[in-house]
C-alpha cells in the first residue's frame, strides 16, 4: 500500500534530501538532522533536533518517530519519547527528541540520519462505559504477570 504525504522543506533544510527508505523492505523513512551547528549531547542529556520538514498526513493516518537501531546499539542514542506521534492535523516542523544514554558525548551533525518515520493508519476509538467487562485467563495480571522468559 502506498499513500501520498505532502511535505514542505523549511529554508534551513533546503539543501538536505527528503527522507527515504534505505532498503526495499524498510518500514521507516530515515529522518535527517537539519541543525546548522553540531549539537553535542553529553551523557544522559537530551536535545530537540530539527528536521526542517513540515508534513501533511492524510486523514486517518499518523506518523511515528522511532529510534534507529544502529544509532542506539552503537552510540547509545535513542528517541526519548519513542514512539513520538505526529498527528494528521499538525503543521509544525517535525523535530526529534534525542537522548544520549551512553557514558560518552555524542555529536549530532547536519544531515545525520537520526530517527525513522513510520506512517500508519489509525483507528478512532469510541469508548463505551459499561458496568462489567468479559473475563480472561490473565485478568488483571500486569507487568511480568506472564513470566520472565
Amino acid at each position: 500500500m502506498t499513500i501520498t504525504v505532502r511535505v514542505r522543506r523549511l529554508p534551513h533544510a533546503a539543501d538536505l534530501p527528503l527522507p527515504r527508505y534505505e532498503s526495499s523492505g524498510a518500514a521507516g523513512l530515515d529522518l535527517l538532522a537539519a541543525n546548522d551547528a553540531a549539537i553535542v549531547l553529553a551523557p544522559l542529556a537530551r536535545a530537540i533536533v530539527p528536521t526542517g520538514l513540515v508534513m501533511q498526513l492524510p486523514d486517518g493516518h499518523e506518523a511515528q518517530i522511532r529510534p534507529r537501531s544502529g544509532l542506539a546499539a552503537r552510540s547509545g542514542v535513542t528517541v526519548l519519547n519513542a514512539p513520538g506521534t505526529i498527528d494528521a492535523d499538525y503543521r509544525g516542523e517535525v523535530q526529534v527528541v534525542l537522548v544520549n544514554l551512553s557514558a560518552e558525548p555524542f555529536s549530532v551533525t547536519r544531515g545525520m540520519r537520526i530517527a525513522q518515520l513510520v506512517v500508519a493508519p489509525i483507528a478512532r476509538a469510541c469508548l463505551v462505559e459499561v458496568d462489567q467487562l468479559d473475563e480472561t485467563a490473565r485478568a488483571a495480571g500486569g507487568f511480568g504477570s506472564t513470566g520472565v522468559s
